[in-house]
């Protein structure tokens, strides 16, 4: 049997080069091969969590369609970053839409969702995720109390322009003992989605008009 001695090697730069690489690629392989069997779970799990998430707005009886796969993106100067519109469609007609977005509140970035029906009035209304201060201004999560569910059925039409704040400005909607900044930002943000669905609804030729995946729409500027 042959046998090779590789110690008069290990002090080559050639050798470290050599098994340096060796191990990234060994290294590289078992991410690929992880990769490869964990990605679909991971994005099963999270369109799970988005059709929970859509679920608290709007009904499944509201649509026959994947509205997480009708997704327009919207803009507003109002809004931090984009909006993404989401279609339901019932038997190929716009039945209602869920609008997702962010605005500014007193802790840092709140993550809105809203479900609209095409004449413009709120289904209902949801805090995704906000950084507001515990047991001051977290009222407005639906498991701390019921003043989100105040904006059900609202719309445009039936609450006036000057209607949209809270009523120590003037408007129609409660704010909490200690906190109006964070009600404030709520209102104001449901009412630039709802200008901003408003807005995208003129510029369709009809209310069954399909239309495509990131598909980018209109932007209102405040």
């Amino acid at each position: 049997m042959i046998s090779f001695d590789i110690a008069p090697y290990r002090e080559h730069p050639w050798y470290q080069a050599l098994l340096l690489g060796g191990a990234c690629a060994v290294v590289s392989l078992l991410l690929v091969g992880g990769n490869a069997m964990t990605s679909q779970p991971i994005q099963d799990h999270l369109t799970a969590d988005k059709l929970a998430m859509l679920a608290q707005v709007l009904p499944q009886s509201y649509y026959d369609n994947d509205p997480l796969a009708e997704t327009i993106e919207l803009h507003s100067d109002a809004l931090i970053g984009p909006a993404t519109l989401m279609l339901a469609r019932k038997n190929g007609e716009l039945s209602a839409c869920a609008l997702q977005l962010s605005t500014a509140g007193w802790g840092g970035v709140m993550q809105i969702i809203m479900a609209i029906k095409p004449n413009g009035e709120l289904l209902g209304v949801r805090i995704i995720s906000h950084k507001e201060t515990p047991g001051l201004a977290d009222k407005i999560e639906r498991e701390k109390s019921d003043w989100i569910t105040s904006f059900d059925g609202k719309s445009l039409t039936n609450v006036s322009e000057k209607g949209w704040a809270v009523k120590k400005d003037g408007g129609e909607f409660d704010q909490f003992t200690g906190a109006t900044i964070t009600p404030r930002s709520v209102v104001r943000g449901i009412h630039q989605g709802l200008l901003l669905f408003q807005q995208w609804l003129k510029n369709q030729p009809s209310a069954t008009t399909h239309t495509t995946h990131n598909e980018q729409a209109v932007e209102v500027h405040s």
